[in-house]
C-alpha cells in the first residue's frame, strides 16, 4: 500500500513539474515576444540592438559564422561585355546623313536607342550602313558587370540582395548613426531576424545591421509548379528577384527588371517556346516611349513575344524597368541559356508575385 501510494505521489508530482514546465516555457514566450516588442532602444534593460539579449546573443555567434550566404557567385567574361557596350543616341530625334558634312537623309526617333559605331571620320559616326550622325548625339554605355549566384548547398538562411546603398540602423526603426559605413548596391546579405515597424518589415543582416525590407531584395521559395519536372524557372515579380531550380533544388538566383506598370509581365506557368542568341528588339514607333535595341543577347522568349533575355542598356536590376519582358544581367542570361540546353523546350517559367504589389 505504501509502494502504491509513493508511486501514486511520484506521478502526481511529475505531471505537476511537467505543467509547471509548459506554463513556464509559455511565460517566457510571451516576455520574449513582449521584450522583443519594447526593445526599441540601443540601451534598453534587457535588450541588445533591437532583440531580447538572449535572443540576441544566440544570434550572433551564428551572424560571426555566416558572414555572407553561402553561395558562388558567377564570373563575367570582360570581352563579352565589351562585346555588347553600344552607344546611346541621345538629344531628342537623331538626324542621319549621307556622309560625314553631307546632307541629311533621315531622322531616328527621340527615344531610347542604342546603335553600333561601324566607323568614324572626324566628329562624325557611322550607325547604319551609309548613315551617319554626329558624335554629340552619342554617349558610350557599358553593359553592366553585375552577375547572379550558383547555390551548390542549402542556404544556410534567408538570403537577400541590398538594392541601395544605406546605412544600417543598430536597432529597426530608427535613423542610422551619420558615421556608419554604407552598405553597398548589390552586397549579399543573410536574414538572421525579422520585425515590423509600422507597415514594413525590418531585417537583421549582421551585428547590430539592421535593414528596411524596401531596401532589399529576397530570395523566398517557389511553389513547384504542377506536373513540371527536372529544371525549371521562377521570377518573383514583387521581390524582382529570378531562382533556377533542379525539381526542388534550388541551383541559381539572381536579380532582374520586369514590366514596368503600364507593361506588366504576365503571371503564371509558360514554357520556353523558341530562343535565338541575340536579336534586334524595337517597338512603341512614332512614341515618347519608342525604342530600338540592337543585338539583345540571349533572348529566351516563354510568353508569345515576351522573353527572358541579356540586357545592356540598364544597370537597374531589382527594379522593374522594362516593356514586359524579363531583363537580365549578360552574364546571367548567358548562364540561364546554356543552362537550358538541348531541353528548353520543357523548361517551363513561371511568374508569380510574393506579395501584392501597384500595377
Amino acid at each position: 500500500m505504501i509502494r502504491q501510494t509513493f508511486f501514486i505521489h511520484r506521478t502526481s508530482i511529475i505531471r505537476l513539474c511537467a505543467l509547471l514546465m509548459i506554463a513556464s516555457s509559455l511565460f517566457a514566450g510571451q516576455f520574449a515576444a513582449r521584450a522583443a516588442d519594447s526593445c526599441t532602444t540601443a540601451t534598453e534593460a534587457g535588450c541588445s540592438f533591437g532583440l531580447p539579449t538572449f535572443q540576441y546573443q544566440l544570434l550572433l555567434s551564428q551572424m560571426l559564422a555566416h558572414p555572407s550566404p553561402n553561395v558562388r557567385q558567377l564570373q563575367t567574361d570582360p570581352d563579352e561585355l565589351n562585346q555588347y557596350s553600344f552607344n546611346r543616341l541621345v538629344g531628342g530625334a537623331t538626324p542621319l546623313y549621307s556622309s560625314p558634312g553631307g546632307p541629311q537623309i533621315d531622322t531616328l526617333d527621340a527615344g531610347f536607342n542604342y546603335v553600333t559605331i561601324l566607323s568614324r571620320q572626324g566628329d562624325y559616326a557611322e550607325v547604319l550602313p551609309g548613315k551617319w550622325t554626329d558624335n554629340r548625339y552619342l554617349v558610350p554605355a557599358r553593359a553592366s558587370d553585375y552577375a547572379g549566384v550558383q547555390v551548390d548547398t542549402p542556404l544556410a538562411y534567408p538570403m537577400a540582395w541590398v538594392l541601395l546603398p544605406t546605412k544600417p540602423s543598430i536597432v529597426p526603426g530608427v535613423d542610422p548613426d551619420p558615421k556608419t559605413a554604407l552598405i553597398t548596391r548589390y552586397t549579399r546579405v543573410n536574414i538572421f531576424a525579422t520585425k515590423t515597424v509600422g507597415t514594413w518589415k525590418w531585417y537583421l543582416v549582421g551585428p547590430g545591421q539592421w535593414l528596411e525590407q524596401r531596401r532589399i531584395a529576397q530570395v523566398l521559395p517557389a511553389k513547384h509548379p504542377d506536373g513540371v519536372k527536372g529544371r525549371w524557372v521562377s521570377v518573383d515579380l514583387y521581390e524582382q528577384v529570378l531562382t533556377a531550380y533542379e525539381d526542388d533544388r534550388l541551383v541559381f538566383a539572381t536579380l532582374i527588371s520586369s514590366g514596368l506598370p503600364k507593361w506588366d509581365t504576365n503571371e503564371g506557368v509558360f514554357h520556353i517556346w523558341t530562343r535565338s542568341h541575340s536579336t534586334a528588339m524595337s517597338g512603341a514607333m512614332g512614341r515618347s516611349d519608342f525604342y530600338s535595341l540592337q543585338a539583345v543577347p540571349w533572348v529566351m522568349y516563354f510568353d508569345h513575344d515576351i522573353s527572358l533575355h541579356g540586357t545592356y542598356w540598364h544597370d537597374g536590376f531589382g527594379y522593374r524597368h522594362s516593356h514586359g519582358c524579363v531583363n537580365m544581367s549578360i552574364t546571367d542570361a548567358h548562364w540561364i541559356f546554356s543552362w537550358t540546353d538541348g531541353f528548353y523546350f520543357d523548361t517551363a517559367v513561371s511568374v508569380w508575385s510574393s506579395h501584392q504589389y501597384n500595377t
